[in-house]
């Protein structure tokens, strides 16, 4: 079952994405086209070209887990990133549907970075 936590890495792949894909050409797309081992236990998030469906792989101790939600109406978002990391809470509002643009984070602490 997934969980979505914190304590997990999450990568979005950018591209529209042929949902027929199974796991291997979704793990071949994380080693070859995001430069990523797939077996390292991160999330990896895939939209598909239509926009209705989304596809999440990861390693899971022995063995892929492929997670898929298909929407009977509507669309997902693809989210504006920098680079192609994305944070539970960010895929948590994508996978409901709440518009990533109209979000707005209250301030809370961070600790300083050391250089």
């Amino acid at each position: 079952m997934l969980s979505l936590s914190n304590s997990a890495r999450y990568f979005m792949y950018k591209e529209p994405t042929d949902m027929r894909f199974g796991i291997n050409s979704l793990a071949g797309l994380v080693r070859n086209k995001l430069g990523f081992d797939p077996m390292n236990g991160d999330v990896f998030v895939f939209i598909g070209k239509r926009s209705n469906q989304i596809r999440m792989l990861q390693w899971d101790r022995d063995g892929f887990a492929m997670y898929i939600k298909k929407l009977e109406r509507g669309t997902f978002e693809r989210p504006m990133l920098a680079g192609n990391g994305i944070t539970s809470g960010q895929l948590s509002l994508l996978l409901q549907g709440v518009r990533l643009e109209s979000v707005s984070y209250r301030d809370r602490y961070t600790p300083l970075k050391r250089v």
